[in-house]
């Protein structure tokens, strides 16, 4: 069985941070996303879906994001259900993201991580996986001897070393 979704659209507000009593964050936002075709108006329609993050995920997206932010989610649909105050019972489908990226940069030009033009941080699961930096958080340079770098020059394996 699989349960996953993948989401390009745009902020309809600002996220939600709150926190539960246990004191775990959680962030909820909506994201409109356009349709792959126009109404008989020959107007474009959007979904609205609501998403929710948690821990580190939800304060990077609280942080970072905000309305009209054009962002990328991923992660599983997740429908539930309560009973409200009238004791109707209502229902409710959302997505919870493990993986935001942020696709463009800040409008106003405040909050930018980046110095470019153009921001594509992603972040899953509550880790920043930025991959100019170590573990240790220092930018990497070839004075640091990155085994990734490319050099130009193949690489030698021997048939020893493949898994397979």
């Amino acid at each position: 069985m699989l349960n996953r979704v993948i989401l390009i659209g745009r902020l309809t507000k600002d996220p939600e941070l709150r926190y539960t009593p246990a004191g775990v964050a959680v962030t909820q936002f909506t994201l409109a996303v356009d349709r792959p075709f126009t109404s008989q108006g020959g107007e474009r329609e959007a979904d609205f879906i609501p998403v929710v993050t948690w821990r580190q995920l939800a304060e990077t997206c609280a942080n970072y994001l905000r309305k009209g932010r054009l962002t990328a989610v991923e992660g599983r649909i997740q429908v539930r259900n309560y009973e409200n105050n009238e004791g109707k019972r209502v229902y409710v489908t959302e997505v919870i993201a493990d993986n935001v990226r942020f696709l463009e940069s800040n409008r106003d030009g405040g909050n930018s991580t980046g110095g470019g033009n153009r921001e594509e941080a992603p972040y899953g699961g509550g880790n920043s996986n930025n991959s100019n930096r170590s573990s240790n958080g220092n930018s990497y340079s070839r004075d640091n001897q990155d085994p990734f770098s490319d050099d130009g020059k193949p690489i030698d394996i021997s048939d020893d070393d493949l898994p397979f």
